[in-house]
This record gives C-alpha cells, structure tokens and sequence, in this order.
C-alpha cells in the first residue's frame, strides 16, 4: 500500500486569497511566495496557479529550489532570496539572484564578465532583521558600487519585517523609516528606478505604509493570516488518511511507547499509517486530534515513526479503512493550523511545511 498522509490542494481557494490580496494591495505587482516547497503546497503546481493568474515575479530561498520550477518548464521571473553560492545557476536558469553584500556582488560581476551578459539583481538591506542584507549604515554606498559593477543591473531593492504581525507597529515603523532613507539616498545613483518590496503577509494585512511598489506575500496566499483576524481566507490544504486497522483493547491497556496512555475503558484503538516520518510532531503524541466520520477522535499514546493511533469508542459505524482528516475539514467537522500549532507551541508555517512537503499531493478545483 501506498502509506502515509495524503494532502489535498484546493487551487480555487488559491485563486480566492489571490483576489483578496489584489483588493488590497491595489495595483501593485504580487511577488508570490513559493519557497519551501510552496509551503508544502508543492511549488510546481503552485506556481503554475501564480503565472496562470499574473503574479509578477515567483520567489525562492535557494537555487535549488528555483531549478525543480525550470525543470517544471516554468519560465516566469524567479527571486533568489539567500543564496550566495549558486552564481553558475544563476546565469544557467535565468534567475534574479538578491544581492546581500558586496563579496556575492564581486562573484557575480566576474561570471556576468566571462560569459559577456547583464544579469538583473535585486539588493536586500538588512533594516533591523539582523539577519542577512546590506547593513542600513553603509547601504547606500554599497549600493551605488554594486550598481556601477560590469554586467550587474539593479533593478530592485528589499527588505524584510522582523515583527509586522504585531499589534505594536513601532519596530515595524521604525523599519519602514529606514528603507525609505536608503530608497530615498540610492534614488538617482544606479542609473536606473528600482523596484522597491518590503510588504510580507503581515504587512499587506495590516501596515499599509509598508506595501511599496510590489508586495510578496506567502502564507496569506495558502489561506491563513499571519495576524489574529482572519478576513475570511480559504486553506488551501487539507490531509487525510485512511484507517489501517481497529484494535479493541480492554480497560487498563497500554497504547504506545513507554504506556503514556492506558485505557480507562474497553475502547476502540484505530492505527493512522501516519507518522513523525510524515510531519505529524512527535508532541502530538496524547495532544491532538483527529476527524473520523465527522467526530474528533483524541490522538493517544505516543507518535510513532510510521503510526499514530487515535480513540475511535465514541464514533458509530467506524471500520478500516474509513478516511481521517488531520488537518481541515470533514463534515461540521474542522481541524486548522492554527489549532495544531498552538498544541505544540509552533506557529501554521510549520504545520503546514512539516505535513504538507511529506505528504503526496492531489490538486482539485
């Protein structure tokens, strides 16, 4: 049998956030989110959705990542958001590589020499993330040097939020300030206008002062808000599996490793062939739930590598091989992201990611 979750990729509701982020954000061109495999949601299919609907550019972390969409025979803009290593593919795949200092400017200037090409590049300034880009302090001087290096064109200048979902929009503001003084400084001096970005899912939700010339959102995308209002978004993922048998235990039997769980009761025990292999967190294990024939089933003992099991005494007619959901709905039934992250103290882009990457995929309109 083909074991493990299954998880379903509801595309109309794609195309539903898609249209809520474009009422927001007004013209702007959408840069849209498919690292990390789109989020578990699989960046080939996801992406052709992106094309198909207009989203301006697609964005990836690492080349990697940007040569399965090629291979996929996608030809759209690609972002590169980190990488400082993969210069060849950069030119092999015709990606937009984002410059984050001057050293991976140098690498890509030298390539862009020897093969007698221009290559379009983005520059990310660091305005108070800490983690990677131009510090603010010396952006705009490292900026124009890049922008007069041979064969680089600048054609687009980033930053990052460190903390837009929040309801205190002081940091965020204070970010905001800056990117405009670099945008402001560099304005004039690299020969050409650039496109400026900073506006993440958060921000295009709550911070409009953040939105720029194009935004980028992610998770907004997939139908979860990164903020407490939920403004009617549609989950785009839904895992399922199927029951792989029932065993029927008497009162004060074990379930499990190390007998977490013993039974208070003759109960009914099905066995998910789902596992910690499969993304389902091993501190799930007696902290979860699961829909069988529309009725939450509690998960218990621990999770296993290749199996859960789950309480099923209080669900009429279960049998093998009935379906589980283990995220979404099932009749009036409903298991989010949100209530599995806030289980194990993580956040929906894990769930989603950890589940959905792990899991084989069946797209429906």
């Amino acid at each position: 049998m083909d074991r493990g979750p299954i998880a379903e990729i509801n595309l109309s509701s794609f195309h539903y956030n898609l249209k809520l982020v474009r009422r927001i954000v007004n013209r702007r061109p959408v840069i849209g989110m498919v690292k990390a495999d789109a989020y578990g949601h699989g960046a080939p299919a996801i992406s052709k959705e992106m094309i198909s609907a207009g989203v301006s550019h697609l964005a990836v972390a690492f080349t990697g990542e940007a040569k399965i969409l090629r291979e996929a025979g996608i030809s759209a803009r690609i972002l590169v958001l980190f990488d400082r290593y993969g210069i060849e593919d950069f030119f092999d795949y015709n990606l937009i590589p984002v410059i984050q200092d001057i050293k991976t400017a140098r690498a890509i200037s030298k390539e862009a020499r020897r093969r007698k090409v221009r290559i379009s590049a983005h520059l990310k300034v660091d305005t108070g993330m800490g983690r990677v880009g131009l510090a603010a302090g010396e952006a705009v001087a490292a900026a124009v040097k890049i922008a007069g290096m041979e064969g680089i064109e600048i054609v687009g200048l980033m930053s990052h939020f460190s903390e837009a979902d929040l309801s205190d929009r002081s940091y965020a503001l204070k970010q905001i300030k800056i990117f405009k003084e670099i945008r402001n400084g560099i304005a004039g001096k690299t020969c050409r206008q650039v496109m400026t970005h900073m506006g993440n899912s958060a921000a295009v939700l709550s911070l409009k002062e953040g939105l720029f010339d194009a935004v980028r959102p992610g998770i907004l995308l997939y139908g979860h808000s990164p903020v407490k209002e939920q403004y009617g978004l549609r989950p785009l993922m839904r895992i399922r599996t199927n029951i792989l048998a029932i065993r029927t235990l008497t009162k004060g039997s074990p379930v499990s490793y190390g007998r977490t769980f013993i039974t208070k009761r003759r109960s009914k025990i099905a066995v998910l062939p789902v596992g910690y292999n499969d993304g389902y967190n091993r501190l799930f294990s007696n902290n979860s739930a699961v829909l069988v024939r529309g009725k939450r089933a509690p998960l218990v003992g621990r999770v296993c590598m290749d199996l859960s099991m789950v309480d099923v005494t209080e669900v009429e007619n279960v049998a093998e091989g009935d379906e589980v959901v283990l995220l979404g709905r099932q009749g009036s039934g409903v298991i989010d992201a949100g209530e599995l992250a806030s289980r194990i103290n993580t956040i929906p882009y894990e769930i989603l990611t950890s589940l959905g990457s792990r899991a084989r995929k069946e797209y429906i309109h």
